[in-house]
């Protein structure tokens, strides 16, 4: 095969190499460890931890109990509190982010 201008070299030149991945949403100004923790232990830590941010700043509860998924956007119904999103963490368990309302 014949190219016009320089050779070729053994360089790749397949499409730009992705970004590196965006956070899906705003960085936790707190994290909660709940791992090993049973329910109600999660929600618990949360309220009481929750007035350590300030208003508009969201916070982080790592939880491997299955009830923290209903529990967390219940008690941010309930509190008022913005429930951001659920992550699935790599080892196991959710990541709830609250975005600290009032």
């Amino acid at each position: 095969m014949r190219f016009r201008g320089r050779a070729r070299s053994g360089v790749s030149h397949g499409p730009p190499a992705a970004p590196p991945a965006e956070p899906a949403g705003p960085l936790p100004a707190l994290v909660i460890d709940a791992l090993g923790r049973k329910c109600p232990i999660p929600i618990i830590m949360l309220a009481d931890r929750i007035r350590e941010v300030p208003v508009g700043e969201v916070i982080a509860v790592l939880a491997d109990d299955a009830a923290a998924r209903t529990d967390v956007p219940a008690w941010c119904r309930m509190k008022s509190q913005d429930f951001v999103r659920e992550e699935t963490l790599p080892q196991g368990g959710w990541g709830f982010h609250i975005r600290r309302t009032y």
